[in-house]
């Protein structure tokens, strides 16, 4: 699939990019299934809502699905979609490389139990010598506002910012001064089943609160460009797959 001139120019100026109706339904709905079946089990890796926040609480809320690439059949056959390489390439304007360091996660916000996603940039958690990096966000159902949508700050990924505008945890501060004139910019587009979200892993994004009675599953992984090398001895310095030597 090639992008459109106005679909890059989106991407680049906006720092993200939605493709309607992009994955198909049946692949979407094998994905949900096994997704529930792990989530079910509680199968490792994973990362729970008690975990994330810190509160003590014993009990254990699934937030994300760790490490998914190996998990199901299913799972890498959507990371390694081919319809998908000559997008990012463009994008990236670079080999498209999978990393499975950051992301590589199925995403849930669960019903009344899930917390909500601070502002944020992926970049300032990750370690690569540039930011040439784009996450690939795929809506397994309905996703809107009240179930945790994902929102997004128009053009932030090219954006200056101060040590002062984020917390110790490089969340971006909601009541900082400056901060709050940027975050009356934020958009949003409600996303079904297939939908896909391309964003710049400096993008300022975030998500509030599942407040429904039914849980939000999502998928997302990470990409680099080949010439975007991770830090040596760091987090990010972890297995990748260059996706055009993919054989399918």
């Amino acid at each position: 699939m090639q992008l459109t001139q106005t679909q890059i120019n989106e991407f680049h100026t906006n720092g993200f990019l939605i493709l309607k109706n992009f994955a198909d339904s049946h692949l979407c709905e094998a994905i949900l299934a096994k997704a529930k079946e792990h989530l079910a089990a509680k199968i490792a890796p994973i990362e729970s809502e008690q975990e994330y926040l810190q509160n003590g609480d014993t009990s254990v809320t699934v937030r994300r699905l760790r490490q998914v690439f190996g998990r199901e059949e299913v799972f890498k056959m959507w990371m390694t979609y081919p319809k998908i390489h000559t997008i990012l390439r463009t994008l990236l304007n670079d080999t498209p490389v999978l990393i499975l360091a950051h992301h590589n996660s199925i995403m849930t916000k669960m019903p009344k139990e899930s917390s909500r996603t601070s502002w944020h940039q992926d970049a300032r958690y990750w370690h690569y010598e540039n930011d040439n990096l784009i996450s690939v966000w795929l809506a397994l159902d309905e996703e809107y506002l009240e179930n945790g949508l994902l929102e997004f700050i128009p053009g932030s990924h090219k954006m200056a910012f101060n040590k002062e505008q984020f917390d110790e945890h490089s969340n971006f501060l909601d009541e900082h001064p400056l901060n709050k004139e940027l975050i009356k910019t934020k958009v949003h587009t409600n996303l079904s089943r297939g939908d896909v979200v391309l964003f710049h892993s400096k993008t300022l994004h975030h998500a509030n609160k599942n407040i429904t009675d039914t849980p939000k599953i999502s998928f997302v992984y990470t990409t680099k460009g080949l010439h975007t090398k991770p830090i040596k001895n760091t987090r990010s310095d972890y297995d990748e797959i260059i996706l055009e030597e993919i054989k399918r």
